[in-house]
């Protein structure tokens, strides 16, 4: 599957008062990578919603492998896990500007209706921008 790498550096409120980046912090540093992921392959969250679909984490999952520090260069890469049917999944892995693997993640998200909450199958036209 297609990998889609960003890099940033680690801002000073994302970490403690050790300048280690707090464990919450990396949430985000996930949702950055499957937005750009999604961006990359032509889905935009924003035409999602508009659209009336939404997408809520129901799994999340970080394994810390290593501490990232404040002004760190990171990078996440994102990667599918499969095709989605009603869930998406994505796996992440951060390295530092040493390369140096500092957590892998995973996440599940469920295409859910806007309207009436409930799930729904992913839409064929993101599965033709998954399946060119």
């Amino acid at each position: 599957m297609r990998i889609n790498s960003f890099s940033f550096r680690v801002r000073y409120a994302e970490t403690d008062q050790m300048g280690v980046v707090h464990h919450a912090s990396y949430v985000p540093y996930l949702e950055m990578g499957r937005i750009e992921w999604l961006r990359e392959v032509g889905v935009s969250y924003r035409e999602m919603e508009e659209n009336g679909i939404i997408l809520p984490v129901i799994s999340l999952q970080i394994n810390y492998k290593k501490s990232a520090l404040y002004d760190d260069l990171l990078t996440v890469q994102t990667s599918l896990k499969k095709i989605p049917l009603v869930k998406i999944e994505f796996d992440y892995k951060i390295f530092n500007q040493n390369k140096e693997l500092l957590a892998e993640a995973n996440t599940v998200l469920a295409f859910m209706d806007q309207k009436n909450n409930k799930p729904m199958k992913c839409p064929d036209y993101i599965l033709e921008k998954l399946n060119p």
